[in-house]
């Protein structure tokens, strides 16, 4: 072979080669899209939300459970008050005190006035 066979070979087998490639240019996407951002966007405001209103139910169930307390104090403090004044009630409506009080007032105990009155 020749020189110039040679070089037009190589220039037959070359010239394919030489055609520049296309290289595909590739969009670059953000790792995040917008859509995305809004998504996340609300729900961090349902879950603010939410964790506010439990929240505030948990405070208005503690200033009711206190409230129910300071009530039931109330409540076990006058019951014991009512019981003392039972106490009190009983002690001084005995026979042997009612006719002490009778005789200090000039009161005097007749055995045919006496009627006896009996429980039912």
């Amino acid at each position: 072979m020749s020189n110039l066979a040679r070089k037009y070979r190589e220039q037959t087998v070359q010239q394919p080669q030489r055609q520049p490639k296309t290289i595909p240019v590739r969009e670059e996407r953000p790792l995040i899209t917008p859509g995305e951002k809004i998504l996340v966007a609300l729900i961090g405001v349902v879950f603010c939300f939410m964790a506010v209103n439990i929240i505030s139910t948990q405070s208005s169930i503690y200033k009711a459970n206190k409230e129910i307390q300071v009530v039931q104090s109330q409540i076990d403090v006058q019951e014991k008050a009512n019981n003392d004044l039972k106490l009190q009630v009983s002690e001084l409506s005995t026979y042997e005190r009612i006719l002490e009080k009778a005789k200090e007032l000039g009161l005097d105990l007749k055995e045919q006035n006496v009627k006896v009155v009996q429980n039912q």
